[in-house]
């Protein structure tokens, strides 16, 4: 197998945001067990008021539109959002509104969420797998979730200051793999799907 694009999407509006840092972590763990890999983090906040204006693609802007072409590309998704009223955000569900109903038909996807409390934390099952159900896509196993206390701010950021959330993340990455490998043998990737510059 010849490398592999994984691409990351932060459903947060928020910049700095847990969401973003959670999604970037994950992905560059995800990338670590891929040989070659390619990674794109998309972040849904500077798109907001494009995807929410636009009729069609032809009236978003480039960047827009690769971003929503890079997902569509994607071998492996990381995806993520903030817990907004017990759901996921609806920057998350307007960006994914987007995305066409069979690109995403066979794709790996691993779930990452954040909230103020664990009490959130059954968002990525109640909520995130059955919109990936919809659009067909292989949602991985195991979900990552990161509450207030797994991050510590900086200037500009977030960093990840939890050995648990740092540990969840590889133990969904471990059962992820055998899947994302499988998956990568069946359909005979042997070419990387390099998404436009955005």
């Amino acid at each position: 197998m010849s490398s592999s694009l994984v691409v990351g999407v932060s459903g947060s509006p928020s910049d700095p945001s847990r969401t973003s840092t959670l999604v970037t972590a994950t992905v560059d763990r995800l990338a670590a067990e891929l040989p070659d890999a390619e990674t794109v983090v998309v972040e849904i906040g500077p798109l907001l008021a494009d995807l929410g204006a636009a009729v069609d693609r032809e009236h978003m802007s480039d960047t827009t539109r690769a971003a929503l072409e890079a997902v569509e590309a994607a071998d492996v998704l990381v995806v993520g959002s903030p817990a907004f009223r017990a759901a996921y955000s609806g920057a998350f569900k307007l960006f994914f509104d987007w995305i066409g109903q069979y690109d995403l038909v066979d794709t790996p996807v691993l779930l990452t969420a954040t909230g103020g409390s664990d009490r959130h934390a059954l968002l990525v099952e109640h909520q995130m797998r059955p919109l990936f159900g919809f659009f067909q896509s292989t949602t991985l196993p195991l979900a990552v979730f990161g509450n207030e206390r797994d991050f510590d701010k900086r200037v500009g950021g977030y960093d990840i200051a939890s050995v648990d959330l740092e540990l969840r993340i590889d133990q969904a990455v471990r059962r992820a793999m055998p899947i994302i490998r499988g998956g990568f043998v069946a359909a005979g990737v042997d070419e990387v799907r390099r998404p436009a510059e955005f």
